[in-house]
């Protein structure tokens, strides 16, 4: 070997030395997209727009108001649905320990695009109408979404041990899935537990 050929192998030595002991710190710099979690987070906020002061002690025909929303790190731009529903306590809730949705058929839906870190949100306006009580048992015919009425026949009885009667409405999160070319339940739920009733002087 001359000169030239020990000086090209110091050098090639050197710099791939040099790599290796720098690898370790280049993977805290570097992120690598396949090795990065992958997840929709989604959230309910209450009227002050903060997690705090949630609507449950709800009088027939007034207004109330929540946020629900939702940030992609899913690594591209996803498709997804946001499915309302109402229900009682011993109506079709959804199995979050097996990731079955509810067998509920959804009051409102809002289908909506998400870039990849990207943040979608909505207010979302509650009314419940036509509210009635007999019997011990109160019944909702109508709940109010963001100013479009949605006709229901959900009752409640009377629960004397917690003094209300008590119903659920909740936002279930479905995503497109390319593969099946439908949406798919996401596994994750945000909900409100409601005690209504009718305003008396």
């Amino acid at each position: 070997m001359n000169l030239n050929d020990y000086q090209t192998l110091f050098v090639v030595v050197t710099l791939g030395s040099a790599l290796i002991v720098a690898s370790p710190v280049l993977a805290l710099v570097v992120s690598f997209k396949g090795g990065s979690e992958q997840f929709s987070e989604f959230w309910l906020l209450g009227p002050d727009h903060i997690a705090d002061d949630y609507p449950f002690d709800v009088n027939a025909g007034e207004m109330y108001t929540v946020f629900v929303g939702l940030e992609n790190h899913m690594g591209s731009s996803e498709y997804y649905k946001v499915y309302v529903k109402f229900c009682n306590e011993t109506q079709s809730l959804l199995d979050s320990d097996e990731g079955v949705p509810s067998s509920l058929s959804p009051l409102h839906e809002y289908p909506f695009f998400v870039e990849d870190d990207g943040v979608w949100e909505s207010s979302v306006s509650l009314c419940f109408n036509n509210v009635v009580i007999e019997d011990g048992i109160l019944s909702v015919g109508e709940v109010v979404i963001n100013e479009v009425s949605f006709p229901v026949d959900v009752y409640a009885v009377w629960d004397s041990e917690s003094e209300g009667y008590f119903f659920q409405l909740f936002f279930e999160l479905w995503r497109y899935d390319a593969d099946s070319h439908s949406f798919t339940f996401a596994d994750q739920s945000v909900g409100l537990w409601l005690n209504v009733n009718i305003y008396e002087d």
